[in-house]
């Protein structure tokens, strides 16, 4: 079947959320979005533990997946086992890409008190939150199908009833995401748009506001720039989606390309700057062997998931079926 219909519906409502100006302007739909990141998460994880009560055994091993085990690409060989765990790499990997919109909230938050010091509450509380949402829905997910479990509980068909309950969790999962792409987008904009102001301050086409007014939302300032730019921006990733639409393996792919620079190589490099730790001391060695640890999980994540990219094609045609 092809999804490109649900993609390209999507890629519309994310050109329209993508006219917001500022990031602090999008706190509601950030919140909405945490809800119904909840909501899906909670559905899923009940689901699973009605589905091992259901089985009154625990499916699946400690090594995982079995080698001969039939899946949609086919049979599981020891090669793809090898490729499908460092895909796995990967998909962690990309739970720690909410780092590189770390400062950009920061700079949302009040003071009094401190605004490093919110955000570390904030953040130690999130990752706590979310570490064991993440464990307790992938250990039931797999306890409840074993071999077979979908990449995707709720939309990879591993359980079918009762239908308004996937339904709702489905729809919540659609409110997250269109949600979550404008959390992290929206800094990217304002670097490129700011960018631009400061290369071109006397185009009008780049600097120029005009305001409209809307019905119940007040005056708009619309930017010519801004309209275009976000709006190509926004095509060429949905149809990028539309010619790659895996989900599991492209989510591998960004986790390992962000996570060794963005989370780990440049914030341990400003640390050391930040803190004067000396050359070769103890804590310098112990920060340099993280750093080269995460990188080679970063390579060995990137090889699997493209691995698993390539196992894909073989049974995809573009723009004409989906997985």
């Amino acid at each position: 079947m092809s999804s490109n219909g649900y993609m390209i519906t999507f890629g519309i409502a994310e050109v329209i959320f993508s006219q917001i100006p500022d990031f602090d302007q999008i706190w509601w739909l950030s919140i909405l979005a945490a809800i119904m990141s909840f909501t899906y998460s909670s559905v899923g994880l009940g689901l699973g533990i009605g589905k091992v009560a259901e089985n009154r055994s625990f499916k699946g091993s400690l090594t995982g997946i079995s080698i001969g085990t039939v899946t949609q690409v086919g049979t599981v060989t020891g090669t793809q086992k090898i490729w499908r765990s460092m895909q796995a790499l990967g998909a962690m990997a990309f739970a720690y890409s909410f780092s590189i919109i770390l400062i950009e909230i920061q700079d949302t938050i009040k003071s009094p008190p401190a605004e490093h010091k919110t955000m570390r509450k904030a953040t130690t509380l999130s990752v706590a939150v979310t570490t064991v949402f993440y464990l307790l829905c992938g250990c039931m997910g797999y306890a409840a199908f074993g071999d077979n479990a979908p990449g995707n509980l709720l939309t990879g068909f591993g359980f079918y009833n009762p239908y308004w309950l996937l339904d709702i969790a489905n729809f919540a999962i659609v409110v997250h995401l269109v949600g979550a792409y404008q959390v992290f987008c929206q800094p990217l904009f304002a670097f490129v748009e700011k960018w631009c102001a400061r290369k071109w301050p006397k185009n009008g086409f780049v600097t120029s506001e005009y305001k409209i007014g809307v019905p119940f939302f007040g005056v708009y300032q619309l930017n010519l720039f801004r309209l275009v730019w976000r709006t190509v921006f926004v095509l060429s990733t949905t149809i990028i989606a539309m010619l790659l639409p895996f989900f599991n393996d492209v989510v591998g792919i960004l986790g390992a390309f962000g996570f060794w620079p963005l989370t780990v190589y440049f914030p341990i490099d400003m640390y050391i700057s930040q803190k004067n730790i000396p050359r070769w001391s103890n804590r310098w060695l112990g920060l340099q062997l993280l750093s080269f640890t995460c990188l080679v999980v970063s390579v060995v994540a990137a090889v699997g998931s493209m691995a698993g990219v390539v196992l894909d094609l073989k049974t995809y045609k573009p723009f004409k079926t989906s997985h």
